[in-house]
């Protein structure tokens, strides 16, 4: 195979490609806990020798984590101590850049003729590490100790033969070992099969040419990622955001960034962000640069491919141990929440740039809920859910609604499945009127969730957007507040804040609602038959439709 002939080299990434499918799919079947194999909250890649990738997952936020841990293992281990058969594992977010303890990568040297060739590697999300509460995700940790086992770059597996020693460590510090020894050993198992599928590769296209193709592939990215950035117009602008509060301090928490364009380069100075907070609303570097190649590519051209050259296509400056540069022990369990407030500031800071091109703030991640029951069935100590929201509207649409917005690309968890296995019921589930922002184009709807416990439950609640709103975007309004609500429709209805711990009695209702997202654009403007359609729908009620949109029928 010529060195750079682009049909042989297109047919290597798209090999790679379905390989990295094929490891997803195998991984979620696989997965002992929920959160695998309802949520898939994972993603498994295969990237060069160097720790590049040429293909990004669909969890793309896990994409820049992977470069980064790769590099940390070969700067404790070198090539040389790596051997064929060997699988390590960590969940540092300082050592790996991992997004927080509770997610586990591994990670597998990928041999042919003797020589390190690639490496397939795969992170997901693990019912519970230890640490203070169950799930490991305290929104009031105030270090990282608080939650959970840490482990560095670590040999889980060593020439072909299990670390049991390791095994049993982990083991000992979780309540939930079944399930977490059962999706890191199903992590294993993808590894594997992206060991074989990369040797075959070999075998029958060559391992130099297999390490040409994804190199090309990488550069290709890289050039079609530059000449995107070139059709931004010099210019500096500025934009800031505000999260809820660090789960600790009901302070709004500052996320600022100035991006500069000039000559085809564009630097990202987020030095104006608050400092490292004392919850754990921290972000890693990892993070920041999953937020700013996401919203970049999502704004120029969502079709360039992602690839690790991206990073040398934009510089950052941050400011000294601040919310977006910490240092260790900070804390970082709830780094979606600000992940989701970031994208959000830097595409309003993108808007005047190509003004029709971003859109308004999202519901966010919609949070997340671990529910510790006091009887559980065996193997089914945590339910841990990940809720979806809306998206903002953009100029020529309107918000989606009911997903789980920018980065992650995950599933909600199924009713059936969640009241099959813990003892609880979902008795409403469905979108809310009148909360996404108006606008020319409507955000998307705010979802709401009742839920009844049939157990005692220690609850862990992590969110945000119940004190701050989504911003609509060139003249749209705001989406709905997200809320907690106890006893809902009751005289005792009492509102939660957006991150808290608290064990209830069976009996107990409460009601989850996600925020809205943001409109785009003047609600005057907005189509009536469009309009008309929502009111028919139930998206909006005819007398929010008078009162924002000036609606006469």
């Amino acid at each position: 195979m010529p060195k750079f002939d682009p049909i042989s080299v297109q047919i290597i990434r798209n090999r790679v490609s379905s390989l990295m499918e094929e490891m997803e799919y195998h991984f979620y079947r696989s997965g002992y806990s929920t959160i695998v194999r309802e949520s898939r909250d994972l993603s498994c890649v295969i990237t060069d020798k160097q720790g590049r990738l040429a293909v990004a997952p669909p969890m793309f936020f896990h994409s820049p984590v992977y470069f980064h841990l790769i590099q940390r293992i070969l700067d404790l281990y070198g090539t040389n101590q790596l051997s064929e058969g060997d699988t390590l594992v960590c969940n540092h977010p300082y050592e790996g850049n991992l997004p927080h303890v509770p997610d586990m990568g591994l990670v597998t040297p990928i041999f042919h003729g003797g020589k390190l060739i690639a490496f397939a590697a795969s992170i997901s999300h693990k019912a519970d590490m230890g640490g203070a509460v169950p799930g490991s995700t305290w929104g009031q940790a105030t270090e990282l100790f608080h939650e959970g086992l840490l482990l560095p770059p670590i040999k889980i597996v060593k020439g072909g033969v299990p670390n049991t020693d390791l095994e049993r460590l982990i083991s000992s510090n979780s309540r939930a070992p079944e399930l977490v020894l059962g999706d890191m050993n199903a992590q294993i198992g993808v590894a594997r099969i992206g060991d074989k599928g990369v040797k075959l590769l070999c075998d029958q296209f060559g391992a130099e040419n297999f390490i040409d193709a994804l190199d090309t592939a990488i550069k290709a990215s890289d050039r079609q990622f530059r000449s995107a950035i070139t059709s931004l117009p010099d210019g500096e602008y500025a934009s800031e955001g505000f999260l809820d509060g660090d789960g600790v301090s009901s302070k709004p928490v500052k996320l600022h960034v100035r991006i500069q364009v000039q000559d085809g380069r564009i630097n990202f100075d987020f030095s104006g962000s608050a400092s490292q907070t004392r919850g754990p609303a921290n972000l890693r570097l990892a993070m920041v640069e999953a937020c700013v190649f996401y919203s970049l590519i999502g704004f120029l051209n969502p079709s360039i491919p992602y690839s690790d050259a991206a990073r040398d296509a934009i510089s950052f400056k941050f400011g000294t141990s601040s919310v977006l540069s910490p240092e260790p022990p900070a804390p970082c369990s709830s780094y979606m929440k600000t992940c989701h407030k970031l994208v959000d500031v830097i595409l309003q800071a993108l808007h005047p740039f190509l003004p029709g091109r971003a859109i308004a703030n999202s519901g966010g991640s919609g949070g997340s809920i671990v529910v510790s029951w006091q009887n559980p069935a065996p193997g089914r100590v945590n339910q841990y859910e990940i809720f979806g929201s809306s998206y903002g509207a953009g100029k020529a649409h309107d918000g989606t609604i009911g997903v789980t917005t920018h980065l992650a690309n995950l599933y909600a968890t199924p009713l059936e499945i969640i009241e099959s296995e813990f003892p609880c019921r979902i008795t409403r589930y469905e979108t809310v009127p009148d909360s996404g922002g108006p606008g020319q184009s409507r955000g998307g709807l705010a979802i709401r969730r009742d839920y009844e416990l049939l157990d005692t439950a220690s609850i862990v609640y992590r969110s945000d957007r119940s004190r701050i709103a989504p911003s609509g975007l060139a003249g749209g309004k705001e989406g709905a507040k997200s809320s907690f609500l106890l006893s809902p429709d009751t005289p005792d209805q009492k509102q939660y804040p957006s991150s808290f711990r608290e064990t209830f009695q069976p009996g107990t209702r409460f009601r989850l609602q996600t925020a809205g997202g943001g409109g785009y654009g003047d609600p005057a403007d907005r189509d009536r038959d469009a309009l008309a359609q929502d009111i028919s729908e139930g998206y909006v009620t005819a007398f929010a439709a008078r009162k924002d949109y000036y609606y006469s029928n």
